[in-house]
């Protein structure tokens, strides 16, 4: 099948096995073996797989309205946009298809922003190194990872980058015409690297003196994946621009940007659009996820078995300190640092039953579904110990 397939994809992905269904976190293959799930389609089926109260949710909703466009409002999309904004503290929302779209939006934003305070303003941002923020144009070009842009130059102009958790960096690059610094709150394909509270405490300061929109990306550390709703509520401060996707709509195709009062009523009709963005399908598992969230107590769970699962692998880290050279990340969001190939665990993981995926060239991330029990961890850690057994 796998032959069969590559004849017809762009090859963009080297993919391996052919997965067929999945129930909890466990993932099955076309043949019937069983993968334990450590990767949540890159953090995204926070609730597992094959929840019945989410399939009903969709299936209810797919009997009733699929999609309208935007230029009429529909139950779910209103539904959804309120359970966003009381979850991130952000006053307005704008529903897009994908995380990378919810980035085009937010630079989008906090240049109307700008260019509305002077008609002159050339609208630079600030980034930062190693950052990732997807693969479209204006996402990749606040992307700080210099061999994904140069194939795609020219990239949309006015980007300078800051080193991560420095902030004599980022004061160096400020100019008149900054309008946004952009980062992850929590760098994920860059290493695992949870933003210092001096650092980003430091740049909201920077951003509320200059006027300049703080963005802060949490496509991938959001959604309880930390131990709070937003990684950001583990600082005590708030971005103007905030954006979401990946277990915002637990497997259905949904991200958003969202923004303070202040900067959201920059928009105006015609300043942006999406076809598909907000449909009542991807509305509706929008509420069906903040609704489980709430009542399984899935924040506080995450936060729970972050705690256990670091400790157990601090306890591998002692059993092989040479080849597990660092555990470091917040909540359900972890990345192991390897001293050899990222990718020989991951394909050793495989071959055992297991699902990681790599991050950077030397950390295995580790960003299972938020339901994940203590017994799941400890299968995981098993594996681990296995692999590592073999590659010393």
């Amino acid at each position: 099948m796998k032959n069969e397939l590559e004849k017809h994809l762009i090859h963009t992905y080297n993919r391996s096995v052919t997965l067929v269904k999945g129930e909890g976190v466990s993932l099955f293959d076309d043949k019937g073996k069983e993968y334990l799930d450590m990767g949540a389609g890159i953090a995204v089926c926070a609730l597992g797989y094959s929840n019945e109260e989410y399939k009903k949710a969709l299936k209810d909703q797919i009997d009733q309205l699929i999609h309208v466009s935007n230029l009429f409002y529909t139950e779910p999309v209103i539904k959804a946009a309120k359970y966003l904004s009381k979850a991130s503290g952000m006053d307005r929302v704008f529903f897009t298809n994908s995380g990378t779209e919810a980035i085009e939006g937010a630079i989008k934003l906090a240049r109307k922003y700008a260019y509305l305070k002077n008609k002159d303003s050339k609208g630079e941002i600030i980034a930062m190194n190693h950052s990732f923020h997807g693969r479209s144009m204006g996402a990749l070009a606040v992307t700080g990872t210099k061999h994904y842009r140069d194939p795609f130059e020219p990239l949309i102009g006015g980007v300078s980058f800051a080193d991560y958790n420095n902030l004599e960096s980022v004061k160096k690059l400020i100019k008149k015409d900054t309008c946004a610094i952009i980062m992850e709150t929590l760098q994920g394909e860059g290493g695992i690297y949870p933003a210092t509270k001096e650092f980003l405490l430091g740049v909201r300061k920077l951003c509320d003196e200059n006027d300049i929109a703080l963005i802060l990306d949490e496509i991938q550390c959001g959604m309880g994946r930390t131990g709070k709703m937003f990684t950001y509520e583990h600082y005590g401060i708030k971005p103007d621009i905030m954006t979401s996707a990946k277990a915002l709509g637990c497997g259905m195709p949904v991200g958003a940007f969202c923004a303070t009062e202040k900067f959201a009523t920059a928009m105006c009709p015609g300043d942006h659009g999406t076809t598909y963005g907000g449909n009542p399908l991807a509305c509706a598992a929008v509420c069906k996820v903040f609704e489980i969230f709430e009542k399984e107590h899935i924040v506080e769970h995450a936060a729970k078995m972050g705690n256990y699962f670091t400790e157990q692998l601090q306890r591998l880290q002692e059993k092989h300190p040479a080849l597990l050279t660092d555990v470091r990340g917040k909540g359900l969001m972890i990345g192991i640092e390897v001293s050899c190939a990222n990718g020989d665990v991951v394909k050793k993981a495989l071959e055992k039953g297991m699902i990681v995926i790599a991050a950077g060239s030397n950390v295995v991330r580790l960003v299972p579904p938020l339901v994940i029990e203590t017994k799941h961890i400890d299968q995981c850690i098993s594996i681990l110990d296995s692999v590592f057994a073999e590659l010393s």
